[in-house]
């Protein structure tokens, strides 16, 4: 996830990381005006790469504009050790008024109180038109402790000669179209049709979500693992397929090597990434600027792509913000069409709203992964799924690995289950 935040700001394309928590303040953004926050500072946590400098220089000036005498300190964080500090911080009497948090560990840092209950400032900040499956991941036990900001998921990237010269015109809209594709380039001779590591743990979650396989169910008052399932099997047998088209590891992650290397030597006919990796090829084999292409990850139907995981980051105001009013009217700010706007034009990310994608024309990753979003999904939001996904991630090094190295899936997920319910056990 770092490595996609990293590039946002230089190839303007993704994305993906940590989220949000907690209680309210009661105070009303309205009892105050301009005049009232003259010599304040407010400090605005981002992370690195979420902030493209046009962006930033356009909002800072907005926000002192209108509030006279005010200061904007945008302090720019690193992901490495951000869930420790971010922690941190907010357990301190002065932590950042306002600060991003990835969506997937939304639920939490919402179980810590770090984080302030945005409920009631759901309607003025925007929150009737965010697309409903990006807003999920802002929401804990039905409040709102979050609004989210952007977000960015994977497609199919490929080399636009080689398709055309298996005899491909037209990109696939169903999976079995997906898979004749596949079968032409192979029938020509290139050896990794569909580059697909077998470890590569977001790109699979998406095959589950459009399994429709719930990764844990509840038990009393707790929730165990639920990846022993007729869905689970067939999203991993239908992921074992698509790495069997080409050379891709089966206990690798797609870091390892990374896949827009590999796909950089132009004799890769697709993976399954982000603009971020097609722009990071075309930096080592200049020669394939214009041969890449994207499309959506192809549905089992054609009338609606597959579903997607949904990577991106929430805005939150601290619990004991010092500022809370000033950082209700910066979120609002930061959420207006200008600005969401804006960042998805400059960045190249999905803004929290669909009447905001026109911004993407002329981005053809970004205008590919929008079409996917408002499908798109994440993983559980419970506070210890955390847990799950230290590593070694247990879905990724044994379910997935297992099944891809010949075990039956029944078999790999009970193993992965036990696992797992260790984890979910364990207290935040």
């Amino acid at each position: 996830m770092r490595k996609r935040r990293a590039a946002i700001a230089v190839l303007g394309a993704t994305v993906m990381a940590v989220s949000v928590a907690a209680c309210g303040s009661g105070k009303s953004d309205k009892a105050s005006g301009p005049g009232d926050f003259k010599g304040k500072t407010l400090t605005v946590w981002l992370m690195s790469g979420s902030n493209p400098p046009g962006w930033t220089k356009d909002i800072t000036a907005a926000f002192e504009k209108k509030y006279p005498g005010a200061k904007l300190s945008v302090q720019v964080q690193q992901w490495n050790g951000i869930q420790q500090k971010l922690t941190t911080a907010l357990s301190e009497d002065t932590p950042p008024d306002v600060v991003e948090v990835g969506n997937t560990q939304t639920p939490y840092y919402a179980a810590t109180g770090g984080l302030m209950d945005l409920t009631g400032d759901k309607a003025a900040l925007g929150g009737n038109d965010w697309t409903p499956a990006m807003n999920a991941s802002a929401v804990y036990q039905g409040k709102q402790f979050a609004a989210p900001w952007y977000f960015s998921n994977r497609v199919v990237v490929y080399n636009k000669k080689i398709w055309a010269d298996a005899g491909i015109k037209d990109t696939p809209r169903t999976q079995d179209d997906l898979f004749k594709d596949l079968d032409a380039i192979k029938a020509k001779g290139t050896q990794d049709a569909l580059y697909a590591p077998g470890q590569d743990w977001y790109s699979f979650d998406g095959f589950l979500l459009d399994a429709g396989a719930d990764l844990v169910r509840k038990n009393g008052d707790s929730y165990v693992s639920n990846l022993d399932s007729p869905q689970a099997a067939a999203a991993v047998n239908l992921y074992k397929k698509l790495n069997s088209y080409g050379t891709a590891p089966k206990d690798k992650d797609e870091a390892t090597p990374q896949q827009s290397d590999v796909f950089a030597k132009g004799d890769v006919g697709a993976f399954i990434g982000f603009g971020w990796e097609a722009a990071g090829a075309i930096a080592k084999n200049p020669q394939l600027k214009d041969e890449i292409g994207y499309f959506p990850i192809p549905g089992r139907t054609a009338d609606k792509p597959a579903r997607v995981f949904l990577g991106g980051s929430n805005l939150a105001v601290s619990q004991a913000s010092k500022n809370p009013e000033l950082a209700k009217d910066f979120l609002k700010l930061a959420l207006s069409d200008q600005f969401e706007g804006e960042l998805a034009k400059e960045g190249g990310v999905i803004p929290n709203k669909t009447s905001l994608d026109s911004n993407l024309a002329g981005n053809p990753f970004a205008t590919a992964a929008s079409t996917a979003a408002a499908n798109g999904g994440t993983t559980p939001l419970i506070p210890a799924w955390g847990n799950v996904e230290n590593k070694p991630n247990p879905i990724s090094t044994i379910f997935m690995t297992g099944v891809l190295q010949g075990q039956d899936p029944s078999a790999a997920a009970k193993q992965a289950d036990a696992e797992i319910n260790k984890r979910l056990s364990q207290k935040q």
